[in-house]
């Protein structure tokens, strides 16, 4: 499944919850952490549950909840509405360790009380010991969901490959906001204060075969902006982008798509492939240009993405 587009939608407005799968975006994200104002994380959690364990509610997007990073079992449990634990409390990386898991079906995208839940974003990843803590909550729970690691602290770009290697990781994303106001970066519309950690939070995905989301452009009004970035996003290498508007998804998830030119290129230069490879040569050209091994592997990933891209979700679109 294709992750070009993720769109982040306030845990605590079961209105816009509801409305997300209607953009389009290949990920939802019901956000309790930035989105969610502090007194209203409780109201936020029982929000959440309402709209994943409505019946009704279950769309071809891939659905992810955001936690917090300070209690991701007080998430968890309100979410997926556990008896277990103090849903209260504020336990950080360690406070679950005595907790006794929900009963519900094991994994699959339904599983405690009917909640529709496939994956779990946590911010501010600094650690893999953070990310296997989290994936051991849910399984807790009897639920084996994704876990997106997000990575917007200086130390979490410094342990960037450790996270994206950890065995718990489907996916990383980059905060380049959260890492400016870290390391105390001024932001410009150049990005040249957080490319090398942007260039860095890609390369350790890559190197570990799990998914790169780039940070949110935030001025999401500015459609020209946003579609500069994000394809110099994916000229980096990253798969998707995430959003903070739904205006956003149509363009994030165009960059990321493969355009037919593209798409007829990389056929071409695997039929040339494979007929060179019949008649035992190893040097081919297509239209013009000597082909190596380097240009094969841009072939399939294309036509890779561009399968992926077909087998997407399409929500609203």
């Amino acid at each position: 499944m294709a992750r070009r587009s993720l769109l982040f939608s306030p845990g605590d407005s079961p209105d816009l919850m509801r409305k997300a799968p209607g953009t389009g975006a290949d990920v939802i994200c019901f956000d309790l952490e930035d989105a969610v104002a502090p007194d209203r994380k409780d109201e936020a959690r029982a929000a959440v549950h309402e709209v994943l364990s409505d019946p009704a509610f279950d769309p071809d997007a891939e659905v992810c909840v955001r936690l917090t990073a300070e209690s991701p079992t007080a998430d968890l449990d309100g979410v997926l509405e556990s008896d277990a634990g103090d849903e209260g409390g504020s336990e950080g990386e360690t406070g679950a360790e005595n907790e006794t898991g929900a009963e519900n079906e094991a994994g699959g995208k339904t599983g405690s009380g009917g909640v529709r839940l496939d994956a779990v974003m946590l911010p501010k990843v600094e650690s893999a010991d953070r990310v296997e803590r989290v994936a051991a909550l849910c399984a807790e729970r009897d639920r084996d969901l994704a876990v997106f690691a997000l990575v917007e602290t200086a130390a979490g770009v410094l342990s960037a490959q450790a996270i994206a290697a950890a065995d718990a990781t489907d996916a990383v994303a980059f905060g380049a906001e959260d890492l400016a106001a870290d390391v105390g970066a001024t932001r410009t519309d150049e990005g040249t204060e957080v490319l090398y950690a942007r260039e860095h939070v890609v390369l350790a995905a890559s190197a570990a075969e799990v998914d790169a989301l780039d940070t949110v452009y935030t001025d999401f009004s500015d459609e020209s902006g946003l579609r500069e970035d994000a394809a110099f996003a994916r000229r980096l290498g990253y798969d998707g982008k995430l959003a903070i508007h739904p205006a956003q998804v149509g363009p994030i998830t165009e960059a990321f798509t493969p355009d037919p030119e593209a798409v007829e290129w990389a056929a071409r230069v695997l039929d040339a492939r494979d007929e060179a490879e019949r008649e035992g040569r190893a040097v081919f050209e297509v239209d013009g240009e000597m082909i190596d091994a380097p240009l094969i592997a841009q072939a399939e990933r294309i036509l890779d993405r561009a399968a992926d891209g077909d087998r997407a979700p399409e929500g609203g679109r």
